[in-house]
């Protein structure tokens, strides 16, 4: 069995590297040549791809597909993470692009650049 994590995004691209840069291991998809080209015969390139991915060894697939909705409202579901150094790790996510949402005594609720929610934990 496989497991992949799927995102709406209005641009795939730009959350892919995102969330390639905020989570440890993960990098965004190459594209060979064959991807290249046929993304091209789409009109397409990889910065106006409709579904990209990143991966990391031994960890799920996360997928980001083009969708023009915006989030509203809490997401449904969202990821968590922790980090031993809860506040530098928050500033560090900001530089890449998130927010705070709400700071909290055990955690800090935040938004990636499309507005979804996550969690940063200590471990």
């Amino acid at each position: 069995m496989s497991l992949q994590i799927t995102f709406d995004a209005r641009s795939p691209y730009a959350l892919a590297h995102f969330w390639a840069a905020a989570l440890p291991g993960y990098h965004v998809r190459a594209y060979d040549d064959e991807e290249i080209a046929r993304l091209a015969s789409l009109g397409l390139t990889p910065e106006t791809d409709t579904s990209v991915a990143i991966d990391a060894d031994r960890q799920p697939t996360i997928w980001f597909q083009k969708s023009d909705s915006a989030t509203t409202g809490r997401n449904r579901i969202h990821l968590d993470l922790a980090n031993a150094e809860r506040t530098s790790e928050a500033e560090r996510l900001k530089r890449l692009g998130a927010r705070i949402r709400e700071e909290r005594d055990d955690h800090i609720v935040m938004l990636d650049p499309e507005g979804n929610q996550f969690c940063l934990f200590d471990p």
